[in-house]
């Protein structure tokens, strides 16, 4: 496994491959790594002949106030956890090299990012996807897999090789949960145990409302507010948003319709248990009446 810091080393690393043809897995990470990264790299692994991981913090994607000097960073404990996975390639470059000015130019997030959350993060994706075709640019992967967790940046990375002509299969990996039902994020660290225990009920109240569309739920205000209620529930959660939209184009559902049978929808929510916010959704295939 070769570790790579500069994009120049990277390109050395890689025009072999690019030019017998090869088929590149890229998997895009901030690192400090869990078992949901794992899962993104054991498919990239199965489907590929070489397999990059980048583990870069993003500066561009985090706002004022954020957790970008606080988030969690271990690049040995990221090495040894991928040293077993088959990995060919880690790219974990400094700020520098893949801004080496600060920049003029960069992509901007249209009407998909006006809401779940890009309404409280302003210009986070327009970050995301700046840095995210930087690294298509750099690697020229074959497929690039991301987690269906961040279901909001899915769908926009998905747009964006679509608008921009990208020559790469973005590939959705399932949600990677603890046995209680609490998606893996390498935010929840900064969980207190106290606010541990109360967490997993961002799924439960997630899985009511898919249980309940599966089960004839239409009302949108019902679901919204049966999600609601039941993380309320948890003292120390505070809600950022509940939302429905449609799949895969993000538009919003308004609390006064009712869904339409054959469509599928995304039940998303964000909660803050502390100083910790943690996003998770559902999508579900609404079924005929």
């Amino acid at each position: 496994m070769k570790r790579i810091e500069s994009r120049s080393a990277l390109q050395t690393a890689l025009r072999p491959v690019w030019a017998a043809g090869r088929s590149i897995g890229l998997v895009p990470t901030m690192g400090y790594l869990h078992a949901g990264h794992l899962a993104l790299v054991d498919r990239a692994r199965q489907e590929n002949d070489v397999v990059v991981v980048s583990i870069f913090v993003n500066p561009l994607q985090f706002g004022p106030g954020e957790d970008f000097e606080r988030y969690p960073r271990d690049l040995e404990r990221d090495a040894a956890l991928l040293a077993g996975r088959g990995v060919d390639i880690v790219y974990h470059p400094p700020v520098a090299d893949v801004y080496p000015e600060p920049p003029e130019v960069g992509l901007k997030a249209g009407r998909m990012a006006a809401g779940l959350c890009g309404r409280s993060r302003p210009g986070h994706f327009d970050g995301v996807l700046t840095v995210v075709a930087k690294l298509f640019h750099r690697v020229r992967p074959t497929r690039a897999y991301f987690g269906e967790k961040d279901a909001q940046q899915l769908a926009l990375i998905r747009r964006m090789a679509f608008d921009l002509d990208f020559d790469v299969e973005v590939v959705a990996v399932p949600t990677v949960r603890e046995p209680d039902g609490l998606a893996m994020s390498s935010r929840n660290v900064y969980l207190s145990p106290e606010e541990r225990a109360e967490a997993p009920v961002l799924y439960r109240a997630l899985a009511w409302a898919a249980e309940a569309i599966r089960s004839g739920e239409r009302r949108a205000a019902v679901l919204l507010e049966g999600v609601r209620t039941r993380i309320a529930a948890a003292k120390t959660a505070r809600i950022d948003y509940v939302e429905l939209v449609r799949w895969p184009d993000l538009r919003p559902i308004a609390p006064a319709a009712k869904l339409v049978p054959g469509e599928t929808v995304l039940v998303a929510a964000a909660v803050f248990f502390g100083t910790a916010r943690l996003i998770d959704n559902v999508r579900v295939a609404v079924p005929p009446a």
